[in-house]
C-alpha cells in the first residue's frame, strides 16, 4: 500500500523536523500486515481488508500537510512538482511489480487467466484498477471470484486519483480564502476556506458512500467517491491540528483506544459487514486518533511504542509488501511442486517481506532520490513515466498476440466439446457408479439410454483398454466404451481446467456467510417434480448437470449450497467466524426443510475430510450427523440420494499435466480416497434401517485399482485439487439421472 512518504519524512529519520510523525511508520505497520495476514489467511483476519482504510486516512493526513506547509510558506502549490515527486516515488515500484505480473501471466497462469489479467494490468498502469472492478462489479472480499495478479492495485489507483485532483481543490480554496475571507478573517481566511472545502468533501462522500453501500456494495467497494472522506478526515487533522495541537495524558488514551479500535474490526468485521459505509467509521476514527497521539517522551507513550524498530522496518517497506505479496498469493497455487501448508505461506510471506526491502532500498529510494530528476524539471519525470506506460503496454500487447491463439483454440475446443460432447467421454468410457439402496449393492454401466441422454453415444459391452484417454480399467473393472480419437486429448485443456466450473456464482454461499440464499431453475409448473440440491462445493461442483435434467425432464430445482458446509446436524468445531457462520447456515437450512413443501427427491454430496474417516471418532460422529440430517425429510416420505466425494489431490492436477504426460499425473487410490467416508457410513446405516437413501460410489470411475486418474476418457477430471471440472461432471449426468428417477419411482 501507497505509504506516501516524502523525502522530508526521509531525512527526518536523521534531522527529524518538527512536521515528521515517526509513530506513524508503526501505523503503517499495522495496516500493512492486516490487509497481507488476510489475504494470507482471510478464515483467522476476516476484517483485514480494513488495513487500507488505514492507509487512506494517513495519505489524506500527510499530502495535506504538505501542501498546507507549502501554501504557507509560498502562497502556492507547484503541481508539476508535487505530481512529479508523486510519481517518482510511486511508479517505478509500482511499475516493477506490473512487469512481473505480466510475465508470470506468460509463463505461470494458466492460460484462462490471460484475459483478466492483461486487462487488469493496463488498467493498473493507468491506475483505473479501482473503475474497472468496479465496472465488473467484483466482490473483492468473496473467495468465489477469481482473483488476477493486480486486483489489489485498486487502492492504488484510488489514491493517484487523490493525489491527481486534491492540491487542485485545496489551492482553489486557498486562493477564495485570501480573496473573499482575508478581509475578515486576516490569515485565518485561507485556513478557514480549506477546512471548510474538506468538510463539505468529506460530508457529501461519507453519504454518498452509505447510500452506495447499501445499493451496490460491490462497486461501492472500489468507486473514488465513497472513500474520498477516509482522506477527508486525514486532511482535517492536518488542518485543524496545526491550530490546535494535542498535549497532556489523554493523548496516550485516545491513542491506545485508536489502536484497538483498528485491532477490533481487523478482526471482527467480515465480508457480511456492509463496506465501506458506516462500518469504515471505527477504522477510520481510530487511525485518526493514533495519528493525534504522537506523544513519545516516555516508553510507554503511544508514539515511542509505534516508533520501534520492528514497526518502523515494516512501515518502511509497506508500500513495495503491499504491492508484492498479492500476486505470490496468486501465483503460488500453479507452481509446480508448491503445497499449500502452513510451511508453504510463511514461505511466502517471507519472500513477500524479502522482495519488498530489495525493492525499497533498490528502487523506491534510489529512484525518489535521484538527482538527474530532483535538478532538472518535472517533465523529465513526465517523460519517464509516460515511457514506463508505453513499456508496459507494449509488453501486455506482446504476451495477448502470443497467447491469444493459443487462447482462441482452447476457448473453442472446450465450448464444441461441451456443446456435443464425442462418444465415450469423460465418466461414459468407463464403469458407472456402484448403487447402495434398499434393493442391495449393484454396479450400474452406461445403458444405451443412459449415453444417448449424455450424448455420448451407446455404451459398449465391456472391453479392455490401457490408455486412460480412452477409459481406463478402474478398480479391476473394463472400460465399456473406448475411443481412441480421444487417447491424446485433454478437454479442457490444463490452462482452462482452473475456469471451467459452473455458472451462477451466486448460488455459491461463501466464506463467513450466513444467509440461505435458494436458487431455483427448472420449470415453474407448481405439479412438476421438486428436485433439491443441498451441499457444500462439491454439490456445486454438479449444478450444471443438475440444471440440465431440470431442463430436460421439466423438474424444478431448487439448490441450497455453502462452500466448506455440509448438510449435517453435528456443529462445525471451533469459535472461528466460518464456523459459526456454517452452524448458523445449517440451522437456517433445517429450518428451510421443515417449512417448505417436501420434495420429490433430494440429492447432497460433501466433501471427505481425509482426517475424519468413518472408523475415528469425529467421522462417527460426521456420520450420524449426516444420517439425522436426512432422518429429517425421509420421515416426511423425500428420498436422499448422496454420493462418496471424488477423490482428492495433495497438489493441482492441472499444475502437472501442463508439463508432463497424463500418464504421469495421477494420485494414488489410497491417498486420493477417504477410507470408510462418513458419508458412506451414514447411508448404508440408513439403508439398513429401511430409510429411503439411495448411495452412488464413482470411485471406480475415478480411479484404477491401484491409481486415481487426472484424465478420463478425454476429459480434464479436476479444476484444482479437488474439485470437479464443469466439464467431467457434465458426462455424470445420466448416472445422476438413473439414480434420481429411481430414487422418486420407488416406495420407501
Amino acid at each position: 500500500m501507497n505509504s506516501t512518504s516524502t523525502r522530508g519524512e526521509t531525512v527526518a529519520k536523521r534531522g527529524a523536523p518538527a512536521h515528521f510523525l515517526p509513530h506513524i511508520q508503526g501505523l503503517r505497520a499495522i495496516a500493512v500486515l492486516l490487509v497481507v495476514i488476510y489475504h494470507f489467511e482471510p478464515g483467522r483476519l476476516t476484517g483485514g481488508y480494513i488495513g487500507v482504510d488505514v492507509f487512506f486516512v494517513i495519505s489524506g493526513f500527510l499530502i495535506t500537510q504538505q501542501l498546507s506547509r507549502e501554501l504557507e510558506r509560498t502562497d502556492r502549490i507547484k503541481l508539476p512538482s508535487f505530481w512529479a515527486k508523486r510519481v517518482r516515488r510511486l511508479l517505478p515500484a509500482a511499475l516493477l511489480v506490473l512487469l512481473f505480473s505480466t510475465v508470470a501471466t506468460l509463463v505461470i497462469m494458466p492460460l484462462s487467466a490471460l484475459t483478466e489479467n492483461l486487462k487488469e494490468i493496463l488498467a493498473s498502469t493507468f491506475y483505473v484498477e479501482n473503475w474497472a472492478l468496479a465496472a465488473n462489479s467484483v466482490d473483492y472480499l468473496a473467495a468465489s471470484n477469481d482473483a488476477s495478479l493486480v486486483q489489489h492495485y485498486w487502492s492504488l489507483s484510488l489514491e493517484e486519483q487523490f493525489y491527481l485532483v486534491w492540491p487542485i481543490l485545496l489551492l482553489g480554496a486557498s486562493f477564495f480564502g485570501v480573496k473573499r475571507l482575508a478581509t475578515k478573517y486576516g490569515d485565518r481566511g485561507r485556513w478557514n476556506a480549506m477546512i471548510a472545502l474538506v468538510v463539505i468533501a468529506t460530508v457529501v462522500s461519507f453519504v454518498l458512500s452509505v447510500v452506495a453501500t447499501n445499493n451496490d456494495p460491490a462497486a461501492a467497494y472500489f468507486v473514488t467517491y465513497t472513500r474520498v472522506w477516509e482522506f477527508g478526515v486525514g486532511a482535517l487533522l492536518a488542518l485543524i491540528l496545526r491550530l490546535r495541537p494535542t498535549r497532556g495524558w489523554f493523548v496516550n488514551v485516545l491513542g491506545y483506544a485508536g489502536v484497538l479500535a483498528i485491532l477490533i474490526a481487523g478482526f471482527t468485521y467480515d465480508r457480511n459487514t456492509p463496506f465501506p459505509g458506516y462500518a469504515a467509521l471505527v477504522p477510520v476514527l481510530g487511525t485518526a486518533a493514533v495519528i493525534v497521539s504522537h506523544r513519545s517522551e516516555h516508553r510507554y507513550d503511544i508514539g515511542r511504542v509505534l516508533s520501534t524498530r520492528v514497526p518502523r522496518f515494516f512501515g518502511d517497506i509497506s508500500y513495495s509488501l503491499y504491492l508484492w505479496h498479492w500476486p505470490l498469493i496468486v501465483i503460488a497455487p500453479f507452481i509446480p511442486g508448491w503445497g499449500l501448508s502452513i510451511y508453504n505461506r510463511v514461505a511466502l510471506f517471507v519472500i513477500a517481506v524479502v522482495l519488498a526491502w530489495l525493492t525499497k532500498k533498490f528502487v523506491e529510494d534510489p529512484t525518489r532520490q535521484l538527482k538527474f530528476f530532483a535538478l532538472r524539471k518535472p517533465r523529465f519525470t513526465f517523460s519517464f513515466m509516460l515511457a514506463g506506460m508505453a513499456v508496459m503496454v507494449l509488453l501486455v500487447s506482446s504476451v495477448w498476440v502470443v497467447q491469444q491463439p493459443k487462447y482462441d483454440a482452447a476457448a473453442s475446443q472446450l465450448a464444441s466439446t461441451v456443446s456435443d460432447p464425442p462418444a465415450c467421454f469423460g465418466a461414459a468410457s468407463g464403469p458407472g457408479p456402484e448403487v447402495t439402496d434398499a434393493t442391495g449393492t449393484h454396479q450400474q454401466v452406461a445403458t444405451a439410454a443412459g449415453a444417448a441422454a449424455s450424448g455420448a453415444g451407446t455404451a459398449t459391452a465391456p472391453a479392455t483398454s490401457t490408455g486412460t484417454g480412452s477409459g481406463a480399467d478402474a478398480g479391476g473393472a473394463a472400460v465399456t466404451c473406448p475411443n481412441a480419437a480421444l487417447a491424446d486429448t485433454i478437454i479442457p485443456s490444463p490452462g482452462f481446467g482452473n475456469a471451467d466450473r459452473p455458472a451462477h456464482p451466486e448460488c455459491l454461499v461463501t466464506l463467513n456467510d450466513s444467509g440461505l440464499y435458494a436458487c431455483h431453475f427448472g420449470s415453474t409448473d407448481p405439479n412438476a417434480k421438486r428436485v433439491a440440491l443441498i451441499g457444500d462445493s462439491h454439490a456445486f461442483a454438479l449444478l450444471s448437470p443438475f440444471i440440465q435434467l431440470a431442463d430436460d425432464n421439466g423438474w424444478a430445482l431448487t439448490t441450497y449450497i455453502k462452500g466448506g458446509c455440509p448438510w449435517n446436524t453435528v456443529p462445525m468445531p471451533g469459535v472461528d467466524a466460518f464456523s459459526r457462520s456454517c452452524n448458523a447456515w445449517q440451522a437456517n437450512l433445517t429450518a428451510e426443510l421443515a417449512s417448505v413443501q417436501p420434495y420429490d427427491v433430494i440429492f447432497t454430496a460433501a466433501l471427505a475430510d481425509a482426517t475424519a474417516p468413518g472408523t475415528s471418532a469425529s467421522g462417527q460422529a460426521l456420520a450420524s450427523g449426516f444420517s439425522d440430517a436426512w432422518k429429517e425429510v425421509t420421515a416426511k416420505g423425500t428420498p436422499v440420494v448422496t454420493t462418496v466425494d471424488n477423490p482428492a489431490w495433495t497438489d493441482d492436477p492441472n499444475k502437472c499435466l501442463r508439463t508432463s504426460a497424463e500418464s504421469d499425473c495421477t494420485e494414488p487410490r489410497a491417498d486420493g480416497l477417504v477410507a470408510d467416508p462418513p458419508v458412506a457410513i451414514a447411508a448404508k446405516a440408513s439403508i439398513a434401517a429401511g430409510e429411503h437413501v439411495t448411495l452412488l460410489d464413482f470411485s471406480n470411475t475415478y480411479c484404477t485399482a491401484t491409481d486415481c486418474l487426472a484424465v478420463i476418457g478425454g476429459a480434464n477430471v479436476y479444476r484444482d485439487q479437488d474439485h470437479l471440472t464443469n466439464t467431467f461432471a457434465t458426462t455424470l449426468t445420466p448416472y445422476l439421472k438413473a439414480a434420481l428417477v429411481s430414487a422418486m419411482a420407488t416406495e420407501p
